[in-house]
């Protein structure tokens, strides 16, 4: 099969093409961009040089449709809104890895990402791509919009307690910490080297535009959550999130056994879901480079609270390589081709 990459100069284009050069089965036949068009792309990233012979090309709907099966979208936000209409209407299968078809309520995607929303009948064909939960919509989807890297993270580690009723649903706190990656290739100051190392900071209190995602995901599955609180923070590593969630039992009888059990059971057919053993949490760099979720647990009979802590590499299963898990679920492949790695470590 054929894919081609439209923004591919940005971390998250970049990985796909690092992921998709070892796929058996997905060859990248064009990469494009808006800018640097003609370029080669060792021009612009110098590490593939000798590696991936792709020059940068111009963005032509109908042209890159005619060619290939499947179109990975790595873009800013704001942008795959005025290229997927075209895309729908041409015989290919699209994976939009920005956050413009996420949110089914274009008035809530106005109102957090302050752009313009997509049109209501795209949105409705889009299908939310979190394999592990909705991998039978995704194996009869066309258009598939990629979650973002905290919901990852974090609607792994909430849904089998929410799945089985243990909480109280007014009482989700969720701090989280990402890489400096996560906040894309373009420069500003909280990610300038001089602000950010040796530096650890909160950022978007409040206001982060993957709030809503998480609300309308775990709504789904019970109504009667009426928000989370959601913190984020930067940490000065280039790679990797972890999303720790503190929630009361609704359970007075719940055990950390119980917990596990659930846990396990939940994630048994869940390739790239670890459940860590009991007294054990994991680190970000134990998934660095993986499309693996690792996910611990803890609970305090003292207060009756949950813990779960999840980690992941914000570039891999929070981006391009669930994009690609993605892409062999809509084919008919074995999720895990293309995606085996070994953890980087140290």
């Amino acid at each position: 099969m054929k894919a081609a990459i439209i923004g591919v100069t940005g971390y998250g284009g970049i990985e796909l093409l690092r992921l998709l050069a070892n796929h058996p089965s997905i060859d990248v036949h064009s990469i494009h961009t808006s800018s640097q068009t003609g370029m080669r792309l060792s021009e612009v990233y110098p590490h593939v040089t000798n590696l991936v012979n792709h020059s940068l090309e111009e963005i032509d709907i109908p042209k890159i449709a005619n060619e290939v099966d499947v179109v990975f979208l790595s873009t800013p936000s704001g942008v795959s809104t005025t290229i997927v209409p075209e895309l729908l209407n041409e015989n290919v299968k699209i994976i939009d890895l920005s956050g413009d078809y996420r949110l089914k309520n274009p008035n809530v995607y106005e109102q957090w990402y302050k752009k313009p929303a997509a049109l209501q009948e795209d949105l409705n064909k889009a299908t939310y791509g979190l394999p592990e939960w909705y991998k039978e919509e995704i194996q009869n989807s066309r258009f598939i919009s990629n979650p973002g890297c905290y919901p990852t993270a974090t609607v792994l580690g909430l849904a089998p307690i929410i799945k089985h009723e243990l909480i109280d649903e007014s009482s989700i706190v969720i701090d989280a910490k990402s890489g400096i990656s996560g906040a894309g290739k373009s420069p500003s100051r909280t990610t300038h080297f001089a602000e950010s190392n040796d530096n650890f900071s909160i950022y978007k209190v409040n206001q982060h535009q993957h709030i809503p995602e998480i609300e309308q995901v775990i709504q789904g599955w019970d109504a009667s959550i009426p928000y989370v609180t959601f913190s984020t923070h930067l940490v000065p590593m280039t790679r990797g999130i972890m999303s720790t969630m503190y929630i009361n039992s609704a359970v007075d009888s719940l055990s950390l056994e119980q917990l596990y059990e659930i846990y396990k059971e939940s994630y048994q057919d869940s390739p790239f879901v670890r459940i860590r053993e009991k007294g054990t949490f994991s680190a970000t760099k134990e998934v660095y480079g993986t499309n693996y979720c690792d996910i611990g647990l803890a609970f305090d009979k003292r207060t009756n609270r949950i813990t779960v802590v999840s980690v992941i590499d914000n570039l891999v299963k929070g981006a391009a390589g669930q994009a690609i898990q993605n892409a062999n679920i809509m084919f008919g492949l074995d999720e895990k081709t293309g995606l085996h790695y070994v953890p980087l470590f140290p």
